[in-house]
């Protein structure tokens, strides 16, 4: 515990969950500080998920992810499409690490440290991406997003183990997939600065990736289960989605999958 009048880690990632101002909630969640003294821990802190969280603005509209559409690459409003949609990756980053942190209690207390890290960190992302799409032109929000990232999110709110196992380990890795073509396509049309931003946020998605693998791993053994025989059952639960090809095999294994999950996810029976 450290000061009693230091701000409270995980009331505090409430807090930020509820604001619906994206831009103010990246914002605020850039000061925290997690140096000792900064910032208290109340690892049994529990509270009644508040209503409409988290907090949402007007724009972007949400629509399924099968009416998205970017347009061509070649056009200044597809290229600010595609940069769009990963800036809304992150903002929906940013509200899962602040969920996990505030949702579950009991933890060790470098469990809510690691995902106020990985909220800083996307917050970061946030930030670098939206001012990227201001150079071209527009705005987060200017175009339509979808919400698949919160929706498993809200899938899994009651069981720590399918979170860790289905949003790190599954839909966030598959960003680590992604994000080479993603990269390409940028660089195919001159967006050197958008591909620098990539590079940047894959070095520090395979660490966010490989928190979820650390916790999921550690929550396993407390529970005595078997990870490989867990996730297969958790996927085939919660309906996460089917991982296709291609996979980013550097990357993952440096977010810690080890050789036996990856063989079992390039054949399918991941």
């Amino acid at each position: 515990m450290n000061s009693d009048s230091a701000p409270e880690l995980r009331a505090t990632c409430l807090r930020l969950l509820t604001l619906a101002d994206p831009v103010g909630k990246a914002a605020e969640v850039l000061t925290l500080d997690v140096r000792a003294g900064h910032l208290d821990t109340d690892t049994v802190f529990s509270t009644q998920a508040p209503h409409g969280q988290p907090g949402r603005t007007d724009k972007p509209p949400l629509l399924p992810h099968t009416q998205i559409k970017f347009g061509s690459l070649n056009t200044p409003r597809g290229h600010a499409a595609l940069v769009h949609s990963i800036v809304h990756i992150e903002r929906n980053a940013i509200d899962l690490a602040l969920d996990i942190c505030w949702r579950f209690p009991g933890l060790p207390e470098a469990f809510y440290r690691d995902w106020l890290r990985v909220a800083r960190e996307e917050a970061k992302h946030f930030t670098l991406l939206r001012a990227h799409l201001q150079t071209l032109g527009f705005d987060y929000g200017d175009f339509p997003a979808h919400n698949g990232l919160w929706e498993m999110a809200e899938r899994t709110r009651d069981d720590l183990l399918a979170r860790v196992a289905l949003v790190p380990r599954t839909l966030e890795a598959r960003g680590l997939d992604a994000s080479p073509g993603v990269k390409a396509k940028l660089l195919s049309i001159g967006d050197l600065r958008g591909g620098e931003i990539l590079d940047l946020i894959l070095r520090e998605e395979i660490g966010h990736v490989a928190t979820g693998n650390h916790w999921y791993a550690w929550v396993c053994a407390q529970r005595g289960l078997d990870p490989l025989v867990t996730y297969a059952e958790l996927t085939t639960r919660y309906q996460a989605p089917r991982l296709k090809q291609p996979f980013n095999l550097e990357a993952r294994r440096a977010a810690g999958f080890t050789d036996t999950e990856l063989e079992r996810l390039q054949t399918g029976a991941a």
